[in-house]
């Protein structure tokens, strides 16, 4: 009678409760890879976005000082205090009242004695006088700050999360430079990099040693990487 009523109790009760539970797992190891995927992706589209930030920063640190930066704190001061050359164009050569304008002003201004290396610099001087209406071809280079150049239409952008791997916790991006001789030339190089051990912290464990391992096996890096020191690349990203 005893026995009889324990099936009866399990099969009523614990019975339901163990398939509920063998469905329930069965749905996670379903769903967890799915929801990894997407975090990983998430995570992802703001590392590269970062990533993207330093390479057009450092760029700009190579057309104004010859050479990339070395370290995050040396790139964060360019920002801040740097300045770059922007060359304004006024007019255009098709315009040809801008053009005969331009040539009479010329003619005035050699015979007051202006040399050609002052001329376009004279020649948008009258035009700011003129209160920019004065229809002239010109162009002249001036010195911008770097904070007021770039990622201007960023308003999200904040130089001092640029060192830092996102979701990390506060791991920094690897940041290297060198000067390489490739085919007997020097040529420039830099590489950021954003490990997965880092930017998918707190994600399942397992599946992250699952990306880094497949990474590896292919002789692939495993994370996000910008540039390259060991060979020229054109400043590509790895998932490019």
């Amino acid at each position: 009678m005893g026995s009889k009523i324990a099936k009866i109790i399990f099969t009523a009760l614990l019975l339901p409760a163990a398939i509920i539970a063998l469905v329930y797992m069965n749905f996670e190891s379903i769903a967890e890879p799915v929801r990894y995927d997407e975090a990983k992706a998430a995570r992802e589209k703001v590392a590269i976005q970062r990533l993207k930030d330093i390479r057009t920063l450092q760029e700009a640190h190579k057309n104004v000082t010859g050479h990339y930066a070395a370290q995050m704190d040396s790139l964060q001061l360019f920002y801040n205090t740097g300045a770059m050359k922007v060359v304004l164009q006024i007019g255009n050569h098709d315009d040809s009242v801008a053009t005969v304008n331009t040539n009479n002003l010329v003619k005035q201004l050699k015979a007051k004695g202006v040399k050609d290396k002052d001329m376009q610099a004279k020649l948008y001087e009258a035009y700011e006088q003129s209160g920019k209406t004065l229809k002239i071809v010109c162009a002249v280079e001036s010195l911008i700050p770097v904070k007021d150049t770039l990622f201007n239409e960023r308003p999200d952008f904040c130089i001092d999360s640029l060192a830092f791997i996102p979701y990390s916790g506060g791991d920094s991006i690897s940041l290297k430079a060198d000067v390489r001789e490739v085919s007997g030339v020097k040529v420039p190089l830099f590489e950021a990099r954003a490990p997965f051990k880092s930017l998918l912290k707190g994600l399942d464990e397992q599946l992250v040693v699952n990306t880094i391992a497949e990474k590896e096996d292919l002789d692939l890096y495993p994370g996000l990487k910008v540039g390259d020191i060991e060979k020229p690349n054109n400043n590509a990203g790895n998932w490019e």
